[in-house]
């Protein structure tokens, strides 16, 4: 169940490129269809085509890229293509995109995030301050402010997925995380490479999560503050 595609993203429609998904059965298969369908669509076409609106001094762009309408751009973004941006998208300052990312309609994209070979299903959000690399976001699922999304193992090995038991490999050694629809990460969180999130759970503030963690499910850290008596001290200027 785990490394089926239909299990983290129910409404497949909600990816703003028509037929992406044709064949792909399990949620790696769409990190590694990227490269293929934005070289083949844009790169080898040498699309350069902005549709959206530029606010302030504007985005540097580099590469090849396609906006769509609606879409505003703040100042201070940094856009290196191949990448494909979709309808009715806000990124807000500062904001960095990588290549090989696709952004469907109505995401958002906080200011000072950086994304690197993503994909955002609609409705989609990275808050401010936070890295997401190689990695999937379901419909309406959210990114929270300073999270931190570990694509790559400190051995440099690929990645790996354990569930009941088995580590099941992902065939990459730049894995991500793996969110299903509406489910979502809170401040400062941290996920390990190659975690997998099912749809509809919320993962509370400033938690490390890894490998497997099934729908419908809140995670939370089970610890007590230790409050003590503290001195009175006039702080310096």
């Amino acid at each position: 169940m785990s490394t089926d595609i239909s299990y983290y993203f129910k409404q497949p429609e909600k990816l703003s490129i028509p037929g992406f998904l044709d064949g792909i059965t399990e949620p790696k298969g769409i990190l590694e269809h990227v490269k293929t369908y934005l070289k083949s669509n844009l790169v080898d076409n040498n699309v350069c085509e902005n549709n959206g609106e530029i606010k302030g001094a504007g985005p540097a762009l580099y590469g090849n890229y396609y906006i769509g309408k609606g879409t505003v751009i703040y100042n201070d973004v940094t856009i290196i293509g191949p990448v494909y941006i979709g309808e009715d998208v806000e990124i807000m300052p500062g904001a960095i995109i990588r290549p090989n990312t696709i952004i469907s309609n109505k995401c958002s994209i906080g200011h000072g995030s950086e994304l690197k070979h993503v994909v955002m299903f609609q409705g989609s959000k990275v808050a401010s301050l936070s890295f997401v690399g190689d990695s999937v976001l379901g419909v309406s699922a959210r990114i929270g402010s300073g999270v931190i999304t570990a694509n790559r193992k400190f051995d440099q090995t690929d990645a790996t997925l354990k569930y009941d038991g088995t580590k099941h490999p992902l065939d990459s050694d730049y894995f991500g995380l793996i969110l299903g629809d509406s489910s979502r990460l809170g401040a400062n969180c941290t996920s390990q490479p190659g975690t997998h999130i099912g749809p509809y759970t919320w993962v509370l503030p400033a938690i490390c999560v890894r490998d497997f963690i099934p729908e419908r499910t809140r995670v939370m850290k089970d610890e007590k503050l230790l409050y003590t008596e503290n001195p009175v001290v006039e702080l310096k200027p």
